[in-house]
């Protein structure tokens, strides 16, 4: 696994009162494309900085097209700031091109406990591999370079082939034991690989939207991720995650749309 922090990957430089640069990485990619949720991640760290509020609550990214990595460009507008939250547009482009179009609503996360949360999802694992999900080139043939970058180890044998539950469930760590925060786990909710893997084989499963919410400050140590498949159907599948923290907190859950072709 990489050393090179999740932090400085997704770093961003800013330019003017709302633009930044970023370097997207080509480590953090799936077939030479940089993940969704790495990318949604650096539109919320440029967000943090323009804010009046300092951390992510809720962000919503559409993707439009999927950039090479290298030099890009980050615009935020701020749409509303109140007592409790800033709301802001971001884009990535790519020489002027967008990208990547997200809303995002920050505030600053509280400490105490739940009052009410029926209808999550039990964060019920069996045993982690000792070994993690590696590296190397993915059965439908194309680089999975972002597995040398993070550590996730499932809790069943991916070699066993399909279930036919549709979900995945795993433990997830960052670079050079680095703790996750409200940015990082925007790229947690979309790390897994497609839960329809366990349900057939299919190619690439590009992310058309992401919405992900956070919850809470993550614990310090890697987290628990299950992410499940729902609805496949007419070329594209809806997906969920949750992601608990190392003491058993929820700290963000999402929903995606996906194309997907199978076969």
């Amino acid at each position: 696994m990489s050393t090179t922090t999740f932090a400085a990957v997704s770093a961003v430089k800013q330019q003017s009162d709302t633009g930044f640069s970023v370097d997207l990485s080509p480590a953090w990619t799936i077939g030479g494309r940089p993940n969704g949720g790495y990318l949604l991640a650096t539109i919320a760290r440029a967000a943090t900085v323009v804010a009046g509020h300092p951390d992510v609550l809720a962000a919503s990214a559409h993707y439009l097209r999927s950039p090479e990595p290298g030099p890009a460009e980050i615009e935020v507008e701020v749409l509303r700031t109140g007592r409790t939250a800033t709301q802001l547009r971001g884009r990535l482009l790519k020489e002027g091109v967008p990208q990547v179009e997200a809303l995002l609503t920050l505030g600053k996360l509280g400490e105490t406990e739940p009052f009410w949360q029926d209808g999550v999802p039990r964060p019920e694992f069996g045993t982690f591999s000792g070994e993690p999900w590696g590296g190397g080139v993915e059965s439908a043939g194309f680089p999975i370079a972002i597995r040398d970058e993070i550590d996730v180890r499932f809790d069943r044998p991916m070699a066993d082939g399909p279930s036919g539950r549709g979900e995945l469930r795993a433990l997830l760590a960052l670079p050079g034991g680095e703790s996750f925060d409200p940015v990082s786990l925007l790229f947690a909710v979309d790390a897994l690989p497609p839960a329809t893997f366990d349900i057939a084989p299919s190619g690439w499963v590009p992310t058309l939207e992401l919405t992900a919410y956070v919850r809470a400050h993550p614990a310090p140590g890697p987290v628990r991720v299950l992410h499940r498949a729902h609805l496949i159907g007419d070329g594209r599948v809806d997906e969920s995650c949750h992601v608990w923290d190392s003491k058993g907190t929820l700290v963000a859950h999402s929903t995606q749309l996906a194309g997907i072709r199978l076969g």
